[in-house]
């Protein structure tokens, strides 16, 4: 299967990016802000929840992916401790919450209570698969509500 290549423009646009990077595993180290540019840029493992659908198998698949967000003029974080690279952060969500249109805050809910939020002057996100996939036995699972 070849990798995605997703653009988000509006709210409904980045639930469907949430929905494909929901599971992601990342590092402190792997999340880059660029304020000159007004870009952050997570590299993460992503679970590929497109290549289960239908699927009935034991192993399942992780790609390496980018996920970028443009028109950032501020971050803040909540429990990410940056610098270190034994954190394993998984990501839950990603939120878009209303501003002064079309600003807003773009929120990404990891595991563990941890939280990144972006000032938004409007929302631009892009996630790229980076290239194949491999192979894992683990599927994430979520506890029923």
């Amino acid at each position: 299967m070849d990798g995605l290549k997703l653009m988000a423009l509006d709210a409904s646009d980045l639930t469907v990016i949430s929905a494909q990077m929901q599971d992601a595993i990342t590092k402190p180290d792997q999340i880059d802000y660029a304020p000159g540019a007004k870009r952050l840029t997570i590299v993460a493992n992503r679970f590929a929840w497109d290549a289960e659908y239908g699927a009935r198998s034991t192993t399942h698949e992780r790609r390496k992916t980018a996920l970028s967000f443009a028109r950032v003029t501020g971050v803040r974080t909540i429990g990410i401790r940056r610098g270190d690279d034994s954190q394993a952060l998984s990501l839950l969500a990603i939120r878009f919450h209303p501003g002064e249109a079309p600003a807003g805050t773009i929120e990404l809910i990891f595991a563990d209570d941890a939280a990144i939020r972006l000032d938004v002057e409007v929302i631009e996100a892009q996630m790229a698969d980076l290239g194949a996939a491999w192979e894992t036995r683990f599927k994430p699972r979520h506890p029923a509500g």
